[in-house]
């Protein structure tokens, strides 16, 4: 069992640590219970809840900054859940190292993009019922993450899922909407099966799903459940961070407020994978091929969330796929092994940093143009939105990986890691950096440069200040938080089984991978330039590509879902409609006519005349003696 840590700086505070969860999730339930009452200030209620959240957490992390290495980590056990024979579930929590990271960035960006909404849902009817859904969505995201076991892990598991379906769906009059909502939803339920399946396999070996009980016992697994469990776990990840194959969901979601697409894709949802991936690393470390999976699924979706940027012109979209492919290089790193890991959790709160910061600023530009979302109707908006140009252009410096910001650090460390434990994977991140900053640089000149595109009767403007101050915070983040968390970071994730490399090599050594890296992503910048500066721009461009768009497009799923399983599933609908009119109903109306004919004719028999039954009872009587002399004969 992990030990308990005695608290150093306040005492006694980690028995509150419930307080994190409950203090969203009760919010949530008071706007939603109470309703209209709370209309003119639900939502502020609503934006203090993960600001007190991130207060208490900040709290906690400094306790445990300040606690020794060994026991940075505390076990609260809330109650029991339930108890049968050897089995006992309890509902309890876990704070370490890597548990209370989350916890700062899901409070910490949740807390700014609920600031941001105050003015984007402004004039929006249903202002407090959204609101409510986020803290809902807070609330479940958090029980996940301070889980104590895979059970209780799984209810916040499934609290996100249908947070996520509120929440994309919300303007659910919109038909659009309404089907993006349910198709997250499906899609996340086929990732739920794979975490089911691993629960079960825990318990059937290990008669728990306590972290501190079970991963000890890691070992003790045959290498083919090990394997079985890994892939079982990947499945899970694969559902809820949109990894290929199970990537369908992602775009179809950006249906939702813009808000909720910076909560899901930036900080929360997107993220759960590779938060179970590490978590689960005991697992994974006992199977080669299920960590071998692991890598190559983040490297394809590194690759296919990249070609989705380029072949969309729809800019949340395109920072949809860009979602995608970021949330691969940490798959990627989580698949190498516990030095990958801290790699892993690097890359995954510097992109909590810019890629909330550009959802933002798409949202800020999505307000300026009357909610246009076709970045072939905007241009030249740097002068119009000065704020929202410039901190949108350092959050697209940090993921292009700019020199000394913080996508330099996190995601090159990433690609020097692949490349030491496997060249081609190596190969193919590289390559990804370098997509990634072509169809970057792609939305940036077409959102904020060349000719204004738009419409007449758009009128370009500042977004309003709740607005853009949470732009500034998360462009400061994306600014320091490289410089702040490199090196640093493997230090204090060492504790949950992360391999801490030497503090040198998390220096920027500037080598010749760093070199090379630098030189692909300024290949990738010069052929944006080249073909959306130096070509003029239309309203009606097209994707530079010419097998951009038909490529790209496929690449979402829909068409592979489509063929393996919308047609299969109609074609089965169809053959057993047609066996059901051709054979069971004329079947099933043949039963009950040959039912209808002997009623009728037994019904004459029942005739009331006394001699007709004396005769029916002679016959019985002499059938009955018949049949004893042939059994006695017999």
């Amino acid at each position: 069992m992990l030990e308990t840590l005695t608290p150093t700086i306040a005492s006694g505070l980690f028995d509150y640590a419930w307080l994190l969860i409950a203090i969203p999730a009760l919010m949530a339930a008071l706007l939603l219970i109470i309703g209209r009452a709370t209309n003119r200030f639900g939502h502020w209620l609503a934006t203090c809840a993960p600001i007190a959240s991130f207060v208490l957490a900040l709290i906690l992390f400094v306790d445990l900054l300040g606690a020794d290495p060994s026991a940075r980590a505390v076990e609260l056990t809330v109650y029991t859940w339930a108890s049968a024979g050897a089995w006992q579930i309890d509902v309890g929590l876990l704070i370490d190292p890597l548990s209370i990271l989350f916890v700062l960035l899901i409070t910490g960006v949740g807390a700014i993009i609920h600031i941001y909404s105050l003015g984007y849902m402004a004039t929006d009817p249903n202002r407090r019922r959204f609101f409510a859904y986020l803290n809902l969505f807070i609330a479940a995201m958090l029980i996940l993450v301070l889980a104590d076991s895979y059970v209780v892990l799984f209810i916040g598991w499934e609290g996100v899922g249908l947070a996520s379906y509120l929440l994309i769906s919300f303007w659910q009059s919109r038909p659009s909407a309404a089907a993006a909502g349910k198709k997250a939803f499906l899609y996340n339920r086929v990732g739920d099966l794979g975490l089911l399946m691993a629960i079960f396999t825990l318990l059937a070996f290990f008669g728990s799903t306590k972290f501190a009980v079970v991963e000890p016992l890691a070992g003790e697994l045959s290498p083919a459940w090990a394997t079985f469990l890994g892939f079982m776990l990947l499945l899970a990840a694969c559902g809820k961070s949109a990894q290929v194959p199970l990537q369908g969901w992602l775009l179809d979601a950006m249906e939702g407020p813009t808000p909720v697409s910076a909560l899901i894709h930036a900080a929360t949802m997107v993220t759960a994978g590779v938060y179970l991936v590490v978590r689960s690393g005991a697992f994974f470390e006992q199977s080669t091929a299920a960590s071998l999976a692991v890598a190559i699924v983040g490297t394809v979706t590194l690759l296919v969330g990249a070609w989705i940027g380029c072949a969309q012109d729809d800019i949340k979209k395109v920072l949809a796929g860009s979602t995608m492919s970021q949330i691969g290089y940490m798959m990627l790193a989580a698949g190498i092994g516990p030095i990958g890991w801290a790699f892993a959790i690097f890359h995954l709160l510097t992109h909590g940093f810019f890629k909330a910061n550009m959802f933002l600023g798409a949202g800020s530009v999505m307000h300026a143009m009357s909610d246009d979302t076709d970045m072939r109707h905007f241009g030249a908006l740097r002068r119009a939105m000065p704020i929202t140009f410039v901190t949108f252009g350092i959050g697209y410096l940090a993921i292009i990986g700019f020199p000394f910001l913080s996508g330099f650090y996190s995601k090159d460390h990433i690609i020097e890691a692949a490349f030491e434990s496997n060249t081609a994977l190596g190969v193919l991140a590289l390559i990804g950096a370098g997509v990634t900053a072509f169809y970057m640089t792609r939305l940036i000149i077409m959102t904020f440069f060349g000719s204004k595109r738009w419409a007449k009767g758009v009128h370009p403007h500042e977004a309003p200040v709740a607005m853009w101050i949470p732009l500034v915070v998360l462009a400061l983040g994306s600014l320091i938080g490289g410089v702040a968390l490199n090196g640093w970071i493997g230090g204090w994730l060492s504790g949950v089984g992360a391999d801490s490399p030497g503090h040198a090599s998390w220096l920027p050594q500037f080598n010749w991978l760093t070199w090379v890296t630098l030189l692909v992503v300024a290949l990738g910048v010069l052929l944006g330039w080249w073909l959306y500066v130096k070509r003029p721009v239309s309203a009606k461009t097209p994707v530079p590509l010419p097998i951009g768009t038909a490529i790209g497009r496929q690449l979402t799923g829909d068409a592979v879902v489509s063929t393996v399983v919308s047609r299969p599933g109609l074609a089965l609908g169809r053959g057993v409609a047609l066996l059901d009119q051709r054979v069971i109903d004329p079947l099933t109306d043949a039963i009950g006519h040959v039912s209808t004919a002997l009623g009728s004719g037994l019904r004459r028999l029942e005739n009331g005349n006394v001699r007709t039954y004396g005769v029916t009872m002679a016959i019985g009587v002499v059938l009955m003696g018949l049949a004893l002399i042939l059994v006695w004969l017999v």
